[in-house]
């Protein structure tokens, strides 16, 4: 059972990365490191297309990961 949660682990880490890795940047420099939180907060933008895909699916292997790390540490 331990060895199926890890493999299990493993592949959600590695598709959650490529997921990350496929990201568009919210914004570029410097500048944009200041004024992108906040720009994300209150502003307007809504993502569509590809970008939706990729957030959900992030937020979706990233909740997989963290449930599959807690079962880990459990089995184990």
């Amino acid at each position: 059972m331990g060895g199926l949660v890890n493999t299990l682990l493993i592949i959600d880490a590695i598709i959650m990365i490529v997921l990350v890795l496929l990201q568009s940047g919210k914004s570029e420099g410097l500048s944009g490191a200041i004024s992108g939180g906040a720009e994300q907060l209150f502003g307007k933008q809504k993502a569509r297309g590809l970008d939706l895909v990729l957030h959900r699916g992030t937020v979706i292997t990233g909740t997989l990961f963290f449930i599959l790390a807690f079962l880990s540490a459990y089995v184990i």
